[in-house]
């Protein structure tokens, strides 16, 4: 469903593109590239659960960059390499054997942008489809930023989220 709406929001920016018009103001223009960067963001939040569901190691590699660090369970992990490996050898949703469905109600997503960085705080809930029930759940705290045009993750901080007052 989010991916029809960022298409569809895309395809209007394409054709008012296309047409001619543009923001008429400074204020316009930038209110257009925080939703687009908005919409970006987003994105990484809906790809990690779409690779975690997956089991899709490449996918989820893509949403790092390069020198990206990831702290879990009090280890901390420098690069896409350490990271992978993480993922492909600790990372519950990544082993074999395991058939969970990821996902993260939209109201426990949060976000924030400046610039070319920008913050990103997501809960995943683990769903095994086989008895319908939430079987683990995990907070990523998560630093972004806008490396050659691409939204990434450079620092993430996973832990079980804690029940707010």
């Amino acid at each position: 469903m989010r991916r029809a709406i960022l298409l569809a929001f895309l395809g209007s920016i394409a054709l008012a593109g296309c047409s001619g018009a543009a923001p008429t103001t400074s204020s316009q223009a930038a209110d257009l590239q925080r939703q687009v960067d908005t919409l970006a963001i987003e994105q990484i939040e809906v790809k990690w659960h779409e690779a975690s569901s997956k089991q899709d190691l490449d996918e989820m590699m893509s949403l790092w960059a390069d020198n990206a660090t990831f702290t879990v369970g009090g280890q901390t992990y420098t690069g896409k390499d350490q990271i992978r490996t993480f993922f492909q050898t600790k990372a519950a949703p990544f082993q074999p054997g395991t058939n969970w469905v990821s996902d993260t109600p939209a109201y426990k997503v949060r976000l924030t942008i400046d610039g070319d960085k920008g913050t990103l705080y997501f809960e995943c809930d683990y769903i095994d489809p086989a008895t319908k029930k939430v079987v683990n759940v995990v907070g990523a705290d998560q630093s972004v930023a806008r490396i050659n045009g691409v939204w990434l993750i450079t620092n993430s901080v996973a832990a079980a989220p804690v029940l707010g007052l």
